[in-house]
């Protein structure tokens, strides 16, 4: 009988737990609902939090879901309420920026995508529509948050925010992309190889078409969400001057990225795998040819690259940007000869092509560092007085290789400063006295 006594009181304390953890959720959300929070609302929200998280491990599998929400909202919620205190009224989201932080941020995204999820599961919408409310006004703020952090170099909680984006809205395969940069940047090869097999398996390009327009009372250009959209605002008079412009596909940078990190730990087999992968995929798609010509080089595999490369010119021929780019390729690998062809092949095809003209005179001033070492290492015996006069002969044959280059990049772009300084330290040496007085002249005025 005693057994059967305490396996009542037992059912009894569970169910007791259960109703507790009730009725704390319906303060939470009671709390949550509203759209002003004042400081007894967050005294009342704090404390109900407390009281539920002991007991936790007798919940059932959706009141762990929401707990686990509004545990994660109580910063937010601070936050709410200091930005309707009268003294912050005036300017509400400096309030709500002091205690956002990346962490946070996180933790709060993982648990509404937990809700989402469940609630999509079960058929249960208790909370999703407020969510979605809630993810729309947040989702500006918190995009100009990580830009700012990635602005201050603070590439780990901008990978953290922009990946949290994410999770806010698994449709925003973008905010998993730049995550997957920024991962990068902060040399966290390992979650940046994560989310860009992600957008792999979700066939990821970033491909669109971008539709913008002048607004007439500010003069700015705007970008709008659809071409719709932007006929109605052109139409209605409040902007004009109507352009759309096409962003190209990221899907050969994703692969190259995974090919590199790969490369990195060493795994040139995955990393060939990928890129292989990815071409069969889409044969047409010339930056995964590039990305793939480019992992041939580095792992000296001069056959693959030649073989790839003649499949690309065979398919643009005409393109000037594809020679510009299998020169620096070719630059990258050291391989000047190569490189120094397909500038000019770019140059061929667009006289005006300034980028092309730049890296020809850096690759022509490339031997410039290695002379300059060795005359610094000479002695004054008549031997090295010698080798100096060879060497500086060789300098001055340099200079002058560069110097048609570097004048016709100052003619196309007069105001580029790095073309400026290149250009005056060639007439400086050169002892072009009067070219470079006029250079200056035309640089300042």
């Amino acid at each position: 009988m005693k057994s059967k006594y305490l396996l009542l009181a037992s059912a009894f304390l569970v169910s007791g737990l259960t109703f507790a953890q009730k009725d704390e959720l319906k303060t939470l959300k009671k709390i949550y609902d509203k759209d002003e929070i004042k400081a007894k609302d967050l005294t009342e929200y704090k404390a109900a939090i407390e009281k539920s998280e002991p007991l936790l491990a007798n919940a059932s599998e959706s009141d762990k879901i929401y707990l686990g929400f509004y545990k994660s909202l109580v910063p937010f919620i601070e936050a709410q309420e200091a930005a309707s205190r009268p003294e912050n009224r005036a300017n509400p989201q400096a309030a709500l920026m002091k205690i956002f932080n990346a962490n946070n941020i996180f933790q709060l995204a993982d648990n509404t995508s937990k809700v989402i999820e469940f609630e999509k599961t079960s058929g249960k919408q208790v909370l999703t529509k407020s969510i979605n409310e809630d993810i729309a006004d947040m989702k500006p703020m918190l995009l100009n948050y990580a830009v700012n952090l990635g602005k201050q170099k603070n590439y780990k909680d901008a990978t953290t925010v922009l990946y949290s984006l994410y999770l806010l809205d698994k449709t925003d395969l973008e905010k998993l992309y730049y995550a997957g940069n920024y991962a990068v940047n902060d040399k966290d090869y390992d979650k940046a190889l994560t989310y860009y097999n992600e957008l792999i398996k979700q066939n990821y390009s970033g491909e669109r078409s971008e539709y913008m327009a002048t607004s007439k009372l500010s003069g700015e250009e705007v970008t709008f969400a659809s071409l719709a959209d932007r006929e109605k605002a052109v139409k209605m008079g409040t902007h004009e001057k109507p352009r759309t412009e096409q962003i190209k596909s990221k899907r050969g940078e994703i692969y190259r990225n995974v090919a590199l990190i790969y490369n990195s730990k060493g795994d040139v087999a995955a990393a060939t795998k990928a890129v292989a992968e990815a071409r069969a995929a889409n044969p047409d798609d010339l930056t995964l040819a590039m990305t793939q010509a480019d992992l041939f080089m580095k792992s000296n595999n001069i056959e693959g690259y030649k073989q790839v490369i003649a499949q690309v010119i065979s398919k643009s021929p005409n393109d000037p940007n594809l020679f510009y780019n299998l020169g620096v390729l070719a630059a990258q690998a050291n391989e000047n000869v190569e490189a120094e062809k397909y500038y000019k092949k770019a140059i061929e095809i667009d006289p005006n092509y300034i980028n092309a003209y730049l890296n020809l005179s850096v690759l022509k001033l490339n031997g410039d560092t290695a002379i300059v070492d060795e005359m610094n290492k000479l002695g004054t015996s008549a031997k090295d007085n010698k080798r100096y006069d060879e060497l500086k002969v060789k300098r001055e044959a340099i200079f002058k290789s560069t110097l048609p280059y570097l004048e016709k990049a100052n003619k196309l772009d007069p105001k580029n400063e790095d073309v400026y300084r290149t250009l005056l330290n060639v007439y400086n040496y050169l002892e072009m006295t009067s070219e470079a007085k006029a250079l200056k002249a035309s640089f300042n005025g």
